[in-house]
C-alpha cells in the first residue's frame, strides 16, 4: 500500500452505539492504520425513521458530548452532520477520498433499508464498507427454532442463546486514533436536542449523568452491590434494587457484551442466581430485538392479528390525561408516573402495573401509552418500548394472558409495603386533596374481560 493510499481515511459511523470502548467499527476503522473520521448523522429526514422523544433527545445530547470527549482524549474528534443519512454519507465519502466506511449495526426495518442503500454506494464508488454487530449478544438470524422460524415465546428463546457459543469478550478502545481530515460540521448545540422554552430537564439532570464513564462506573457500582439482593428487590420500587442500566445500553454507552461478561465476572456462590436471573433481563432484550426484526411496524401494528377487531371505546381525553398527569386516583399508578415525567424513567414492576390500567382498566389502545412513554423515557428504543406495550396488551410475542389485569392495589400493598414509594411521589396521597380513583378497578377488570373475550371468540371462531 502506498503512502497516498494510506492517507486516504476510514469513516466510522455512529448511532446508537455511543462509546469508544468495545466498538467493532471503530476498533476496525483504528486496525486499518489510516486516519478516522468519526461521524454523527442526525437523521430526522430519512423515510420511515422515528425520531427519538423529549427525554431520549436529553440524553442523546450529553451521551455525544461524553463520546466526542472520549475521542479527543484519543486524538480524535467527533464530526456532526444533519440530513438523511444516505446522501449526506455519500457526499462526506466523496469529498473526503475515503477508503472505507464502518458502522455497527441497527435492526429496525428503515434503519436497515438506510444502511443497505449506505453500503451498497460505497462498494459501487469502490470504498470500503462493513457493519458489524455490537448491540447484540446474539444476531437475530443466528438464533431459530428447529424449524428455522424465528422464536414467538421466550423461555425456549432464551434457552437457545444460552445453548449457542458465548457471547465473544468485549473489545479495548483504540489508545490512540490517527486524526483524519478536518470536516465542517455541527456543534453539538446546534442540533437543539436539550429543552429550551422551558427547560424542563431538571428532574432528568437530578436523576441521571449520561455518558461512558459514568455508564462504567454504574455497572461496576451494580455488580459489586446491589447484584447480590437483585432476585429479591428488584420488583420493589421503594428500594434502589436494579441496575439502571437500561439508558446506558439503549445509546450504546455500554454493550450487552460488557454487561455480560462483567456480571458473568461477578458470580460466585452469593450471586449465582441473581446473575442469572439478570442476564435473562438482558435476555429479554434481546427477545424484544429479534422480535423488532421480524416486525418492522412493531410500534403500530400488533403481532397477533386478531387484536386489530379488539372494541377499543371512545377515547375520554380528560381520562388519558389524567393517566399522563399521575391523576388517576390509583396510587401505585400516580407515583410511576410522576416518576417517569420527573426522571425520565419508571421502575420496572410499576411499568407493568401502569401500562395494564391503561390498557385494560382504562380500555385505551395500547398505541396511546407506547407513545407517551417514547416521548418521556430516557430509555425508550424502538424495539423494548413496544414490545413491552404489547406484551401487557396481549397482542404481542409471548404475550402476558388476556386474563391477567394487574390489580395497582394488590400490587402496592405486596411491593410498596410500607409506601415509601408512593409516598415519595404522590405525598398527598391519603388527604382530602387526593381524587378518588378514575374507574372502579373490579368493574374495570370485567368490562376489560368482555372487551378480550370477543376478541378470543373470534379467534375460536
Amino acid at each position: 500500500m502506498s503512502a497516498a493510499s494510506d492517507s486516504r481515511p476510514a469513516v466510522v459511523w455512529f448511532r446508537d452505539d455511543l462509546r469508544v470502548a468495545d466498538n467493532p467499527a471503530l476498533d476496525a476503522a483504528a486496525r486499518t492504520g489510516r486516519p478516522v473520521v468519526c461521524l454523527f448523522v442526525w437523521d430526522d429526514r430519512s423515510p420511515g425513521l422515528r425520531p427519538p422523544g423529549g427525554a431520549a433527545r436529553w440524553w442523546l445530547h450529553h451521551s455525544l458530548t461524553s463520546l466526542d470527549a472520549g475521542l479527543r482524549e484519543r486524538g480524535s474528534r467527533l464530526v456532526v452532520l444533519r440530513g438523511p443519512a444516505e446522501p449526506t454519507i455519500a457526499a462526506l465519502l466523496s469529498d473526503l477520498d475515503a477508503a472505507a466506511v464502518f458502522w455497527n449495526r441497527r435492526y429496525g426495518g428503515p434503519e436497515r433499508r438506510i444502511d443497505t442503500a449506505v453500503k451498497t454506494a460505497a462498494r459501487e464508488a469502490g470504498i470500503e464498507a462493513e457493519s458489524f454487530g455490537a448491540s447484540l449478544l446474539f444476531e437475530p438470524w443466528t438464533i431459530r427454532t428447529g424449524s428455522g422460524s424465528p422464536f414467538s415465546v421466550f423461555t425456549p428463546f432464551w434457552r437457545a442463546c444460552l445453548s449457542a457459543p458465548p457471547p465473544r469478550k468485549p473489545l479495548d478502545a483504540p489508545a490512540r486514533l490517527t486524526h483524519g481530515p478536518t470536516v465542517d460540521g455541527l456543534a453539538i448545540d446546534d442540533l437543539g436536542l436539550l429543552p429550551a422554552h422551558p427547560d424542563w430537564a431538571s428532574g432528568l439532570r437530578d436523576a441521571w449523568e449520561p455518558g461512558e464513564w459514568a455508564a462504567h462506573s454504574a455497572l461496576d457500582a451494580f455488580a459489586a452491590g446491589a447484584l447480590i439482593q437483585y432476585r429479591e428487590d428488584r420488583d420493589v420500587p421503594g428500594v434502589d434494587g436494579t441496575s439502571r442500566l437500561s439508558p446506558r445500553l439503549r445509546w450504546g454507552e455500554l454493550s450487552p457484551h460488557q454487561v455480560w461478561h462483567t456480571i458473568t465476572a461477578a458470580r460466585d456462590a452469593r450471586t449465582s442466581d441473581a446473575a442469572a436471573t439478570f442476564l435473562s433481563e438482558l435476555g429479554w432484550r434481546e427477545f424484544a430485538y429479534h422480535t423488532l426484526f421480524e416486525h418492522p411496524d412493531l410500534a403500530t401494528v400488533n403481532i397477533h392479528r386478531a387484536y386489530d377487531s379488539f372494541p377499543w371505546p371512545r377515547l375520554h381525553p380528560s381520562v388519558l390525561r389524567a393517566w399522563e398527569q399521575g391523576r388517576t386516583g390509583v396510587p401505585l399508578v400516580d407515583a410511576g408516573m410522576r416518576e417517569l415525567w420527573t426522571s425520565g424513567s419508571m421502575h420496572n414492576r410499576v411499568r407493568m402495573v401502569v401500562a395494564s390500567f391503561l390498557t385494560k382498566n382504562l380500555l385505551i389502545d395500547w398505541r396511546r401509552g407506547e407513545r407517551w412513554f417514547w416521548d418521556t423515557l430516557v430509555d425508550a428504543d424502538p424495539a423494548s418500548n413496544p414490545f413491552n406495550w404489547q406484551w401487557v396488551a396481549g397482542s404481542g410475542a409471548d404475550a402476558a394472558p388476556y386474563f391477567r389485569v394487574f390489580n395497582p392495589e394488590l400490587q402496592r400493598t405486596k411491593f410498596d409495603r410500607h409506601g415509601d414509594y408512593v409516598r415519595r411521589w404522590v405525598p398527598e396521597w391519603g388527604t382530602a386533596g387526593y381524587p378518588e380513583p378514575v374507574v372502579d378497578l373490579a368493574e374495570s377488570r370485567r368490562a376489560a374481560l368482555a372487551a378480550y373475550e370477543t376478541v378470543k371468540s373470534a379467534q375460536r371462531a
